[in-house]
Order: structure tokens, then sequence, then C-alpha cells
């Protein structure tokens, strides 16, 4: 499959995955809108591609700005072949050190974001019968991890959404594809939030990934070309799961629920009424 002649509509453009991925397919050639909250931190992408580019000041949160860019850019480029929803943040501690605000902050961003850009340009991509939604999640996107419960919900919701918009769309030739990287070299570990407070019981989760930054060894530029490639493979995948961390996350999160699945699986299917033999039925 070759790429999309239209436009790649990009959130969170300014830094990490987002960043690259608009870099790598600018270079390519192809049409980006690169979008972020402050559109100083993607004005250049248009200054050095003034045919290919558009940049937009962007904040998923501010759900009455989301149509007027969307209209805009799909004008200019005569529609939008896939959006790809990467702007978020990360907020790292133990459970209980969350205030229930914050994390419904990062709701907003993380899950709710999504869900409004998606929304408003679906009708685009439907109207045309073809497109493809990114949505970036993370390898805490299908395993928690200590000192990830606010981040990995906001996820966790992100793929649950996605799967389920990926089974409504595919009748109109649409995909959907839910990213899953890694710990990869880009902003995100000094970007990160903290909780309210402080409980000295728990580990200084956020604490520890500062002090771990710049050891990932995920290349973003890498992540960006992987991207493309699932994007444009004749079969896609509905999820990419980016780095070899990420792939020993998924993995042993599966084995162990398999492994649950078939130590209680003739507990699970003996819930059902029984029937007139006194059976339970299936």
């Amino acid at each position: 499959m070759s790429l999309p002649s239209g436009a790649w509509f990009i959130t969170g453009a300014s830094t990490g995955l987002g960043r690259a991925l608009a870099e790598a397919l600018l270079a390519g050639g192809q049409n980006v809108v690169a979008t972020a909250r402050r559109i100083e931190s993607v004005q250049d992408l248009e200054d050095r591609y003034p045919k290919s580019a558009r940049a937009f000041r962007l904040d998923v949160v501010d759900r009455a700005s989301i149509g007027g860019v969307v209209a805009t850019a799909a004008e200019a480029f005569g529609g939008i072949d896939v959006v790809v929803n990467n702007a978020g943040y990360s907020l790292i501690g133990a459970f209980e050190e969350f205030g229930i605000q914050q994390v419904r902050d990062l709701f907003e961003t993380n899950f709710f974001g999504a869900w409004a850009v998606t929304q408003t340009i679906l009708p685009i991509m439907r109207t045309r019968g073809a497109g493809t939604i990114v949505n970036i999640s993370s390898q805490g996107g299908i395993a928690g991890m200590p000192g990830t419960a606010a981040y990995s919900a906001s996820k966790f919701a992100l793929e649950g959404m996605s799967e389920a918009l990926e089974a409504e769309v595919v009748a109109f030739g649409l995909r959907v594809l839910i990213v899953e990287p890694g710990p990869f070299r880009t902003a995100m570990r000094r970007s990160l939030q903290i909780p309210e407070r402080r409980i000295d019981d728990y580990p200084d989760y956020g604490g520890t990934l500062r002090r771990q930054d710049g050891d990932q060894v995920g290349d973003p530029s890498l992540a960006a070309a992987a991207i493309i490639a699932a994007v444009t493979a004749p079969e896609p995948p509905l999820r990419l799961v980016l780095g070899a961390s990420a792939v020993a996350v998924v993995r042993k999160k599966l084995n162990r629920a398999s492994a649950d699945l078939v130590a209680w699986e003739a507990t699970s299917i003996a819930t059902a009424f029984a029937d007139e033999s006194g059976e339970n039925t299936r």
C-alpha cells in the first residue's frame, strides 16, 4: 500500500514521537498538519516545508477549537487520511498519592482529547471511505505496573475505545492502529506530572523515572518509521508494540492472562443457569 495522498493530522507534534513522525513524513514528501499547545513549537515545520506542512495551535482539552482546526486543515490538503492522537502526558506515583482531580485532568488529555479529535475527523474519513486512526498508547496501556495506576488507566481506556471503534468503522473502509511503545528517548520523563502528596511507605516512582531519563534505548525516529510502515501495510495490525521492553511486558501480560483463563476455565463456564436435566447450559 502506498502512502496516503492527503494529510496526516498529528496532535502533540512538538516533541517525542509526534515530532519524529512529522519530521519523517515531511522529509518523505507527505502533507502534515502539526498541532501543539504552543504554535511556536511546531511553526518551524511549516517554515521549512511551506507547501506540505501546516502548523496550528491546538490544545485537545479545548473542545471548541478542534472543529475549526480540523476544517481548515482538511480544506488545505483536500482531506485528512491519517489522524495520530499523540498528545498526552504521564502522571506517575502510587495510587494513594493522587488527588482525584489530577486523574480527571489526565483523562481529559490522554483519553477525552483523543476521543474529541477522532470524533471530529471521523465524518471526513467515513464520507471518503478511507482513513486510519492512530492512537498512541503505551506498554502501560496493556499492562499496569507499580506507579502507573493513573497513567495506565487513561491508556487502558484509550485502547478499549480503539478496539470498539475499529469494529464499528471497518465496514466503512477505515482502520485503527494502537501503538504501544516502551521507553523511548523523548521528553516524556522530564515532563511527567507528580502526585499531590508523597507517602513515604511507597517508593518515589516519579523521581526514579526522572533519574533514569536519557537511558531509554528506544529511538523515536525508528518508532516513526515503524508507525508509517504499519499504517501503509496491506494488512496492518490492530496493535503495534514498539521496543524490546514493550514486547516483554506484553508477552508477560498475555501469558498470565492465558494461564489464568486455563486454570479457572471450569469455574468460569459453570456459572450458567441449569437446564431441565440439571446440567449447566453453555
